[in-house]
């Protein structure tokens, strides 16, 4: 019985052990860092971000192409099949008609018509279009801040969905030491209960509290797993590919994260989002400008050349002569009174400036909040992890004695039971702080700006 026990415990062992970190063939596993290198690769709303700034280059191309010459070449053929007939006066033909003789019913025209032309147009001055060069770059810009702005978002998530998984895996280890202990522990009471030292009774408190340690250890393996898709997810990766952490949570230096993490003064152009607004605001400078320039002249160029010809019969018109014909004109349009629309246009588009510095506002209070906040946050994490980790060794410590005290007849089964627990409920309490820790540093870092830099 006690060895089909042993054997129970080490496949049992075994198997979380390859359950825990599904190995990744070709590197062996990401730290955090190339993580987040990963995703801001694969990430379907990063690419979004990226076609969005494709697509703004193909506008700003746009732009600029109106105001280059505009040339096309135009053919028509044409069959009269019944040529129309104007009627005019009788005497139009004939002087010596009658003054009262009906009009006479004249053809204009002949059957077959063909021209073939080609024109060029070329602006030559217009405020508006060269308000929009000005606004093609900073429309540019604006699309490049975009794609960081999504970089962030996915950086601060690919970070704690490390993170979370990072500390399901050590919760997962921990539960697999206290199973361990405690079989041991049943081993031995089992031994002490057959030679009449101790209750049976006491046996079956433990295989309970073994019981309940197989129960959560399943818990926290589904909720590694779960973790384990919620990162490949951020990260763009395929959920049936197989992923493992190469940074260990354990390793975290804390002094190091306390003088990094110290409380410093929040810079708002950090902020890719008020960078994201000081740019729109540029827009929407630029915006009036381009209407104000409603108001200016503008001038244009065009030249025509062609050739045409008519003839009644369809094989004359290419065994005849076509003309040619040619023009050039220029276009200058004048505004006068447009019934106050550009009036309008620019007191809608002084309002949306208007706007944009509200939300610069409001964006830096928002920023001020945060930081407050993350900087309360993390020193109550830090606290909370020292009181933690100072329970956490004074748990181990009694369950320590107390294994002792029971061993030399002095203690009870219950109090080493209880001991075991409280020292399962400190370790697990010691990783949720470590985590509330690591979490705080992630929104303290993207509060100032400092969560993730392009390369």
């Amino acid at each position: 019985m006690r060895n089909e026990q042993i054997i129970r415990t080490c496949l049992f062992a075994l198997a979380i052990c390859m359950s825990i970190v599904p190995l990744r063939a070709q590197d062996g596993g990401y730290t955090l860092a190339e993580a987040v290198d990963y995703a801001v690769k694969h990430n379907i709303n990063i690419k979004n971000a990226q076609l969005d700034a494709v697509s703004a280059e193909a506008r700003i191309g746009e732009i600029r192409a109106s105001g280059l010459p505009q040339v096309a070449i135009n053919a028509n053929f044409t069959d009269n099949l019944i040529i129309q007939r104007f009627f005019l006066p009788a005497n139009f033909a004939d002087p010596n008609a009658a003054a009262d003789a009906p009009p006479v019913a004249v053809k204009f025209g002949v059957r077959y018509q063909g021209t073939a032309s080609a024109t060029l147009n070329q602006l030559i001055f217009s405020g508006s279009y060269f308000i929009g060069l000005k606004a093609a770059a900073t429309y540019r810009e604006l699309a490049q801040k975009s794609t960081s702005q999504s970089k962030v978002t996915v950086a601060e998530a690919v970070t704690k969905a490390y993170y979370s998984t990072q500390v399901s895996i050590e919760r997962a280890k921990v539960l697999d030491l206290n199973i361990s202990r405690v079989d041991t522990l049943m081993r031995e009471t089992k031994a002490m209960n057959e030679s009449g030292f101790v209750e049976l009774l006491d046996v079956n408190r433990l295989e309970v509290q073994r019981n309940n340690l197989i129960t959560e250890r399943q818990k926290v393996q589904n909720l590694i797993e779960l973790s384990y898709t919620l990162l490949k997810y951020q990260m763009g990766m395929s959920l049936d590919e197989q992923i493992a952490l190469k940074d260990n949570i354990n390793d975290v230096n804390l002094d190091a994260l306390r003088s990094e993490t110290a409380a410093g003064s929040v810079s708002y152009e950090n902020r890719i989002e008020y960078s994201l607004l000081n740019t729109q605001e540029k827009l929407a400078n630029l915006d009036i400008r381009a209407s104000r320039a409603g108001y200016l002249p503008s001038l244009s160029a065009s030249l025509g050349y062609g050739h045409n010809n008519g003839q009644d019969s369809f094989a004359d018109m290419f065994r005849t002569k076509w003309f040619n014909n040619s023009v050039l004109s220029l276009n200058l349009n004048i505004p006068i009174f447009d019934g106050f629309t550009k009036r309008y246009q620019i007191d809608q588009k002084k309002i949306v400036l208007d706007q944009v510095k509200n939300n610069q506002t409001l964006l830096k209070q928002s920023i001020d909040l945060e930081a407050s906040q993350a900087n309360i946050n993390i020193k109550n994490a830090f606290a909370t992890l020292e009181t933690q980790k100072r329970n956490l060794d004074l748990a181990q410590e009694i369950v320590r004695v107390s294994k002792i005290k029971y061993k030399e007849g002095v203690g009870s089964n219950i109090e080493v039971i209880n001991a075991e627990s409280s020292f399962k409920e400190a370790q697990t309490n010691y990783f949720a702080a470590l985590y509330d820790l690591m979490i705080a540093k992630v929104d303290l870092s993207k509060a100032k700006g400092e969560l993730y830099v392009e390369k």
